[in-house]
């Protein structure tokens, strides 16, 4: 029987059609016998070689390595395993034992486990059971109930309770709907149905989430998730997370992520099992072990993609020894290096972008205007508040940061013709530090703030970049015009004159350009993208023929095309680029230009890059660049990509490990306080396991705290 399960266990990939993504492969000229010899050689005598065992296990997969514990069987006629337990130790021993083990009886094993002993292991179960499919699940219970003569279903229901119980109680039949044929009613319908049980419910219906996330099949819960977006104006994840609670919020959690990317939700497991102070070595070995022949190389595309460094580099960091060696066989590549890179992952990497670009194009901020606004009795309460020795800053607080940015214009105006004075003078005086940058930053209108953040780059001693480039490269026409005109009437200079001033050459040309938020916003023209494609090729020396045009002009022209054509023309312009010369744009750039201008002209064109290579342009970016241009890069290509994770990482950044970077703090949680806050909150819990209230909370103090949380609105 233990031989039947690992057959079908593994070659589930195979029998449902699609390529092999595991890392783990067939050895050659496998032959069982030697594999014995060689493995009872590395233990005979005093110690054990286990450079030899590690080399040899993890270079042999699954179905030959229960090959090899037969013939080892009939050779000494001792069993493998025990010898193998006997002769390692610790995490080595751990992770050699489960890769023996058939994949069915190493769940099982783990499963045992997690239950056994006082208390439960939780997240182990929420794991295997969210994200193991039908025929696993199956083949799960079988194994368990061989290996240990128990039945998994009444062990789970004797250390488990309440919905969470129930919950896996489901997963463990194994009965997810397969059939790919989805009906558009259905989909309506259990949307409606989840919003009704939980949004507009007092208390929530769990038996009507546990009956749809656990039965209905992956295809039908996509289009289920999108309709309640698009019905709620929220993903599913932010309602489960509002109305669910400790292990079954955390399952449900689990079962969403694996119906939307299953090996995205194993590549966050294992970065989470390795960040920080220790390394959670169970989650690590149980995930290298079970993924290895699945689906390795799409867990380490996303990983790249996602955390910015290889799964490979992370291991080799944060593990030692023979350990460290054996996970890095399992891992089967560093992506960091030359060469490995996996087209299929790739593509969906970049589909799973565009997915995210789409379901969060309905963006929220936190600061909302005040019902009941009254200019005057507000005015008259600040007034109080600051009058006399000492200031009341809770007053302060509580009004500046419940009211919107057009409520607090009234209210400035209203301050001034009841008191004479001036709000925003009056607020310097008496506030300091923080809370005084904090409080000033929110009374300024966006594109006064905007403004000032640019002014501030280029005045002084050097040039922040960064914030440059960062500021001009994401704000749409409509705010670059609102910026140009704030920043001449608060300095008494054109904007395009000040960068004229602190920036030079072609670098200060694609800064202007950007700067007068021209860029054209309409669909793409094919005749006009081949034209535009050729003068790239040109310019850019790669065309088999070129034009009667100078260089200047065609330099021009190349500037004009990235700098002013909408995005979606762009598009058809790279993929006409490639037709042409069977080069990428972005790779050609890189190699034919240096310094400022290369980092500018590579910034307008990253978009389609993951589309039309097997690179992820921020491993590119991480690679090939250095320094403060490098960090703007970046910056852009992940603001661009995901704009809420690109501020909930700053965020993160900034108030972590020693010390706060209280500046990019405070112009986060303005600037965004009314444009995505909310979206930036859903994405930093699901990135760092715990809210942004709860981080400002720990890592801030006093006033400045509490103006921080209450612009940030609450608790996740």
């Amino acid at each position: 029987m233990l031989r039947t399960c690992l057959l079908t266990y593994t070659g589930t990939v195979a029998l449902q059609g699609a390529k092999y993504r595991g890392s783990v492969h067939d050895f050659p000229n496998f032959d069982p016998s030697q594999d014995a010899e060689a493995l009872y050689t590395a233990m005979k005598g005093i110690g054990s070689d286990k450079e030899a065992i590690l080399e040899l296990i993890t270079s042999r997969s699954n179905r030959q390595r229960q090959e090899i514990t037969q013939s080892y069987k009939s050779l000494y006629g001792k069993d493998l395993i025990a010898d193998l337990k006997y002769e390692l130790m610790g995490k080595f021993e751990r992770l050699i034992v489960g890769l023996m083990r058939p994949l069915a009886y190493c769940d099982a094993k783990e499963i045992k486990d997690a239950l056994s002993g006082i208390g439960t292991d939780e997240k182990c179960l929420i794991e295997i059971l969210a994200s193991r499919t039908n025929e696993q699940i199956h083949q799960l219970v079988a194994a368990y109930k061989d290996a240990y003569e128990r039945d998994l279903e009444a062990d789970i229901i004797g250390d488990t309770s309440g919905h969470f119980q129930k919950m896996l109680v489901v997963l463990l039949q194994g009965t997810r709907e397969e059939d790919d044929v989805v009906s558009e009613d259905l989909v309506q319908q259990d949307a409606q149905d989840l919003y009704e049980a939980g949004e507009l419910k007092w208390g929530t219906d769990e038996a009507q989430f546990v009956y749809i996330l656990g039965n209905r099949s992956k295809q039908h819960l996509r289009l289920v998730f999108d309709e309640y977006l698009k019905t709620t104006g929220k993903p599913i994840e932010a309602s489960i997370r509002a109305e669910l609670s400790g292990d079954f919020e955390k399952l449900m959690l689990a079962v969403v992520k694996c119906i939307r990317s299953t090996p995205e939700y194993f590549a966050e497991r294992l970065f989470k099992a390795m960040k920080g102070l220790g390394t959670r070595d169970n989650t690590l070995i149980r995930i290298m072990v079970s993924r290895s022949e699945l689906d390795m190389l799409d867990i380490r595309e996303i990983f790249r993609t996602k955390y910015e460094k290889s799964l490979y580099s992370m291991i080799k960091n944060d593990t030692s020894g023979e350990y460290k060696k054996a996970l890095l066989k399992l891992c089967g590549g560093d992506d960091d290096a030359a060469g490995q890179f996996f087209p299929e992952a790739a593509q969906v990497a970049y589909q799973m972008w565009e997915l995210s670009a789409v379901g969060r194009v309905e963006l929220n901020g936190t600061v909302r205007p005040a019902n009941d606004f009254n200019p005057d009795a507000d005015a008259k309460a600040l007034r109080k508040a600051m009058k006399g020795l000492g200031t009341d800053e809770d007053t302060i607080i509580d009004i500046i940061t419940h009211r919107s940015n057009a409520q607090r214009q009234q209210l400035r105006q209203t301050f001034k013709s009841h008191f004479g004075r001036d709000l925003m003078a009056d607020l310097k005086s008496e506030l300091s530090g923080d809370l005084a940058r904090l409080i000033l930053g929110l009374m300024l209108p966006p594109d006064h703030y905007d403004a000032k953040q640019l002014k501030k780059a280029m005045e002084g001693a050097g040039t922040d970049e960064k914030t440059l480039i960062e500021i001009l490269a994401t704000r749409t026409n409509a705010e670059i015009q609102a910026i140009n005109e704030a920043y001449k009437e608060d300095y008494h200079k054109s904007l395009e004159d000040a960068l004229s001033s602190d920036t030079s050459g072609h670098f200060r040309r694609i800064l202007i350009s950007l700067a007068t938020g021209n860029r054209e916003e309409g669909g793409e023209d094919r005749e006009k993208a081949r034209e535009d494609a050729k003068v790239a090729a040109e310019i850019l020396e790669i065309a088999d023929t070129s034009s009667s045009g100078d260089k200047t002009s065609l330099e021009t022209r190349f500037m004009t095309i990235l700098c002013t054509r909408s995005y979606p023309h762009l598009r058809r312009v790279f993929q006409e680029f490639i037709k042409m010369t069977n080069y990428d744009v972005e790779h050609v750039i890189k190699k034919e230009m240096s310094g400022d201008v290369k980092d500018a002209f590579v910034a307008i064109v990253f978009q389609e890059f993951i589309k039309m290579t097997n690179y992820d342009v921020e491993h590119v970016i991480k690679k090939e660049m250095s320094g403060d241009v490098k960090d703007a890069f970046v910056a852009i290509v992940q603001s661009v990509k995901n704009k809420p994770l690109f501020f909930a990482d700053k965020l993160y950044k900034s108030m972590k490990g020693a010390g706060t970077d209280e500046k990019t703090l405070t112009r986060i949680m303005v600037s965004r306080s009314e444009i995505d806050l909310l979206n930036i909150r859903r994405e930093f819990i699901e990135k760092y396991d715990k809210s942004l209230n709860e981080v400002i909370e720990g890592d801030t103090s006093g006033d400045f705290m509490k103006a921080l949380l209450a612009i940030c609105g609450g608790q996740d």
